[in-house]
């Protein structure tokens, strides 16, 4: 008999919200999840109207605090599962805190929270309790990723000599916050984003690419965080040069003011024997440089062990990841939908006792989150000293 559905409660999502959406979803995408109640609102008359609202019916609740509490006395097959928190970044930390200490699994949007105390804190809960946490580091849910961290990681390139790990829009090239548009508005202010706007927005992603397919830490880095739009708060565009644990080095850089891109992340890996190429909007493909020899092209999908370059004893679990056959594209919703899986997967485990991964392989951790905030802060300890080489601050 199939296990039951895991039910998950939302935190934040109406008025408009766009990233809920993605990830709702993504947690239908199975059949083994489902949206069953939500928080969706500050306001508690609003949050119940957003909740009738719905595209399917949820049970609405006037605030978290309500739906954590209620969940206690529920029956043990409506009790939530876990809970996904969508909110500006200023309301991550208080519903992740009495979540867990409820004893329901968290997936949080990035980043974490706003400053180091509150990701230590969180990270502290975590662990004390052993309870899954995810940060929602979308672009990790690509196949492709996990084949770029899979030939990184094996040494296929050599040593890395050279991380540039990027993600460029142009969204908010003009002062879009002035005429109310709701995304634009929290993202550049510092009560509700924290203390970068660009960086925390859309730098903790390339980041988190860069960390999750090299396996590398940064140990020190020059940043600069500049605002080009007069009279915004917040940096929109956000340069950080980083020394590498390996002695390699690297380039986290990020805009929001870059006129026609839209949402080009990308990442470029050199090693001593090769590089690789990456760009999440081609998300399907993978591009391999090695000397004197054609560019090796992989597509998700149709990737051939034992070709010359990729050995033929591929971990089993990675080339069974791929769910549709290559030329039927995977995108942005598949990419959410695979960090549900592998957290799904994770919960159960931990429902049923027994232990589960949490080693950041298949989805960011609450840990990763915290190296997120230490990088960000670190970032503007720099930028305030005139980019000067700073030590990163210890997560």
């Amino acid at each position: 008999m199939a296990a039951k559905p895991l039910n998950v409660g939302l935190v934040g999502g109406g008025k408009g919200a766009f990233i809920v959406h993605p990830h709702q979803k993504a947690i239908h995408f199975d059949g083994t999840r489902r949206v069953v109640a939500g928080a969706l609102h500050p306001d508690p008359k609003i949050a119940l109207e957003e909740a009738a609202k719905w595209p399917y019916p949820i049970k609405g609740y006037v605030s978290y605090d309500e739906m954590i509490a209620a969940n206690a006395t529920l029956p043990a097959d409506q009790k939530l599962d876990y809970i996904l928190i969508v909110t500006p970044n200023f309301v991550h930390f208080d519903p992740a805190m009495k979540a867990m200490k409820a004893g329901i699994p968290v997936f949080c949007e990035k980043p974490l929270c706003l400053n180091l105390k509150e990701a230590r804190t969180l990270v502290k809960t975590a662990r004390k309790l052993n309870i899954p946490f995810c940060v929602a580091h979308t672009y990790l849910g690509h196949w492709t990723s996990r084949l770029a961290r899979y030939i990184v990681r094996s040494g296929l390139l050599g040593e890395v000599r050279w991380v540039d790990a990027y993600y460029l829009q142009g969204w908010l090239a003009s002062k879009l916050e002035a005429t109310g548009q709701q995304q634009a508005s929290w993202r550049v202010d510092p009560k509700r984003a924290g203390g970068s706007g660009c960086g925390g927005d859309i730098g903790t992603h390339a980041l988190m690419q860069l960390r999750y397919v090299t396996g590398l830490e940064i140990t020190q880095l020059s940043a600069q965080l500049e605002t080009f739009v007069e009279g915004r708060q917040l940096d929109d565009h956000f340069t950080v040069y980083c020394k590498l644990n390996n002695g390699g080095t690297a380039l986290v850089r990020a805009s929001q003011i870059c006129i026609g891109r839209k949402n080009d992340l990308g990442l470029t890996v050199a090693g001593t024997k090769g590089t690789l190429e990456w760009k999440q909007e081609d998300p399907e493909r993978l591009t391999i440089f090695l000397p004197n020899q054609p560019d090796r092209v992989y597509w998700r999908g149709a990737v051939q062990p034992g070709d010359g370059f990729l050995p033929k004893d591929m971990p089993a679990d990675l080339m069974a990841e791929p769910t549709i056959p290559s030329g039927h594209p995977e995108a942005f919703h598949d990419a959410f939908a695979r960090l549900h899986r592998c957290f799904e997967a994770d919960v159960r485990k931990w429902q049923a006792g027994e232990s589960f991964s949490n080693d950041g392989s298949k989805y960011a951790t609450v840990e990763d989150g915290l190296t997120g905030i230490a990088f960000l802060e670190t970032a503007l300890k720099s930028a305030a000293s005139n980019a000067k080489w700073t030590k990163f601050i210890k997560a």
